[in-house]
């Protein structure tokens, strides 16, 4: 099972082509090479052949069924992503979903009020930040190609509810803290829950690599899974909440880890 952060790695790590398509490929040594969805980490082998309700496949037509399926579309996952990541606000979201719909300045009008002067000007808005984003991206990674990060940052999980500089950790760093926490190793237990934010955040995102994506769990089970590294287990189901590393039902009887 490929660990959370792993699967976090790669989509932030992604091209721009294969983050608007939900996977990447990657070359292999054992095969032909495999097809990997960016939103759970879900392989296809180049070269199989799969089949599902009769229909055949070929590797990467599956994986690009298997988003549509799994996850509706990457237009929609992304969108559906905290504003802190898309930096649209709740109004530009629902414009943005209505202009990919297709949907006219007169129908807008007739959905959500206001004027076709006002969504004409939504529509000149998110063409500027378009532009804003592209010249930032471009900046962003001819820096990139101009110097070796002496630090590589951890990369942040997708469903944090804050990012801020509790999540400024280095990979060093969270080496260093996790070697601290487990001295018996990773696999062992955990000898005591940190105080301080950013100790917290680089321990639950080890703990994390415990449960699987897609996959829902009793409060039972998730107990059950955190016991083995820590006793107070029901303080880390606290933060794994709270951090946004879990989510779960209001009647908690069912938890699963947010993507």
């Amino acid at each position: 099972m490929e660990k959370n952060q792993e699967i976090s790695d790669r989509f932030w790590k992604a091209a721009l082509s294969d983050l608007k398509r939900g996977y990447v490929f990657e070359e292999d040594t054992h095969s032909l090479g495999r097809f990997i969805c960016l939103i759970d980490g879900k392989t296809c082998e180049k070269g199989v052949i799969y089949q599902e309700e009769g229909v055949f496949y070929e590797a990467e037509r599956y994986m690009q069924h298997y988003i549509q399926q799994q996850h509706t579309s990457m237009f929609s996952y992304l969108l559906e992503l905290d504003k802190k990541w898309t930096g649209l606000t709740d109004i530009q979201s629902g414009m943005v979903q209505s202009f990919y719909q297709g949907h006219s300045d007169t129908e807008i009008v007739a959905e959500v009020g206001g004027s076709k002067s006002t969504i004409r000007n939504h529509r000149f808005a998110l063409r500027e930040k378009t532009k804003q984003a592209k010249v930032f991206l471009a900046i962003m990674e001819l820096l990139e190609e101009q110097q070796n990060d002496p630090a590589p940052l951890v990369s942040v999980h997708r469903t944090a509810t804050m990012v801020d500089e509790r999540y400024a950790v280095t990979e060093k760093e969270s080496k260093d803290i996790l070697n601290q926490y487990f001295p018996d190793g990773l696999e062992g237990s955990l000898t005591n829950f940190p105080r301080k934010e950013k100790r917290k955040i680089v321990i639950l995102r080890h703990l994390m690599n415990g449960f699987e994506l897609g996959k829902k769990y009793t409060e039972k089970e998730v107990n059950e899974v955190l016991k083995r590294s820590f006793a107070d287990y029901v303080t880390l189901r606290r933060y794994m909440i709270e951090y946004g590393f879990m989510d779960r039902l209001d009647d908690g009887s069912q938890y699963w880890v947010k993507q």
